[in-house]
């Protein structure tokens, strides 16, 4: 059992790294890897899409490493190998992004791209800190955690997705603020699983072991 973490040089990928590893280890879910080698994502059991930084630059940045954007979307939308996006990895499952300019997404869950607008003067952007979930649909990377579990945000841009069933859960900022997506073999958070402690090793650990 392999799974993949794509580096993309979209930021510092080792907290990540390090908590897949560990959960992989606890849940006996094999080996995992942070790779931009193709053939290491083409043989891959299950990939992760991280990202940080602007929604044009790490798609850019995602389709300018050789081969890997077609290995994921092979493993991905053909194989249907488990599929998890975090933060602006799971931004870029959506049809168009909206930050500096309109960039298309991967179209693979419906949805636009858009900065968040709370309501109230006290509300700043980014989103920044811990949050409670609010849980909308039960699945099974959320087996064990429950509304009002803490995760760790940080964004300016959210996930409106075109199909409200593809909404998993959500935070509240001044409004409704999509906290995690999902159809299919593919799941996305927009907080950061591995800095979420203990919601997001469960997460984690949830993900290593489903099978869509």
């Amino acid at each position: 059992m392999l799974t993949a973490i794509i580096d993309y040089d979209s930021g510092n990928l080792h907290s990540a790294e390090k908590a897949f590893q560990r959960m992989a280890q606890e849940v006996g879910a094999g080996e995992v890897i942070v790779t931009s080698n193709p053939e290491a994502v083409t043989r891959a059991d299950r990939i992760v899409l991280p990202g940080d930084g602007a929604f044009p630059a790490c798609h850019a940045a995602l389709m300018a490493v050789d081969g890997v954007f077609e290995a994921m979307d092979e493993a991905v939308t053909q194989k249907g190998r488990p599929f998890l996006g975090i933060c602006v990895g799971m931004q870029m499952l959506a049809s168009r992004g909206h930050e500096h300019q309109t960039v298309p997404g991967l179209d693979w869950i419906g949805g636009d791209i858009e900065r968040i607008a709370p309501e109230g003067a006290r509300m700043k952007v980014p989103h920044m800190g811990w949050n409670d979930l609010v849980i909308d649909r039960a699945h099974p990377v959320l087996d064990g955690i429950t509304s009002g579990d803490h995760a760790y945000f940080v964004h300016s841009y959210q996930f409106h997705v075109a199909e409200p069933g593809h909404l998993l859960a959500h935070c509240d900022y001044g409004g409704k603020v999509t906290a995690i997506v999902g159809r299919d073999n593919i799941v996305g958070t927009q907080f950061h699983p591995e800095k979420s402690q203990s919601a997001g090793l469960r997460l984690i650990a949830n993900f290593l072991t489903w099978t869509p």
